[in-house]
């Protein structure tokens, strides 16, 4: 009886080649893209990304059809890590503490990458599970602070929409004092939370801003 063909061709060295070619283009890509961001936002037109990274506009639209896609993967590294500090504030038992963990966190990673902060806010109607991400934290930062409210460490007079004056402020401390940006936000967070205590709340505050997630878009 004839042996039946194989349908397992097998793989042939040029063939390893361009896949390693592929992923070296592909990594090119990406390591060109976080640099770029986090030096000017996510704004940087995707021919400036190709020619840092060494490589023809097609190749890079080879590899990353939209800008969106682009951008989803090049913070997918800080947004596990931003979803995680999240997760981890909400398993924390004390509800002060798991709140300025969180402000503290997101407020660093604002201060390292410029692009961080536009990327995770931006809306990308196609990238579904980056808005899911997106959605779970706003849900979170919530919890958190109703959480810190009933437990008394926060002020009775603090608002939600509080974290995003907080993100807003030390938005444009870390655009307007580089190369010191590190140092500065941490200095503004330190002030804020100490601010931010019921302990603190010596007099009321004006009425709150209504402000969005979606306004820290454009800061900076």
């Amino acid at each position: 009886m004839p042996a039946q063909p194989s349908h397992n061709a097998p793989v042939s060295s040029s063939d390893t080649t361009l896949r390693a070619d592929a992923r070296e283009n592909r990594d090119r890509i990406l390591r060109a893209a976080r640099e770029a961001y986090a030096l000017h936002g996510i704004d940087v037109p995707i021919s400036a990304i190709a020619r840092r990274a060494g490589v023809g506009v097609a190749t890079l639209y080879r590899r990353f059809p939209t800008r969106a896609s682009l951008i989803t993967e090049a913070f997918a590294e800080q947004l596990a890590e931003c979803a995680g500090a999240l997760d981890e504030a909400l398993e924390d038992p004390d509800p002060w503490r798991a709140f300025c963990s969180v402000l503290t966190k997101v407020c660093a990673m604002q201060a390292a990458d410029r692009g961080f902060t536009h990327a995770f806010l931006a809306r990308f109607p196609d990238e579904s599970s980056y808005a899911g991400e997106r959605d779970r934290a706003e849900e979170g930062l919530a919890l958190l602070v109703r959480r810190a409210k009933e437990a008394g460490a926060l002020r009775p007079d603090f608002d939600v929409s509080d974290v995003v004056l907080a993100l807003l402020a030390n938005s444009g401390v870390v655009n307007g004092v580089q190369p010191e940006a590190g140092a500065a936000s941490r200095r503004l967070v330190g002030y804020l939370l100490e601010s931010f205590r019921t302990e603190g709340a010596v007099r009321p505050l004006p009425p709150p801003v209504r402000l969005e997630l979606d306004q820290l878009y454009g800061a900076g």
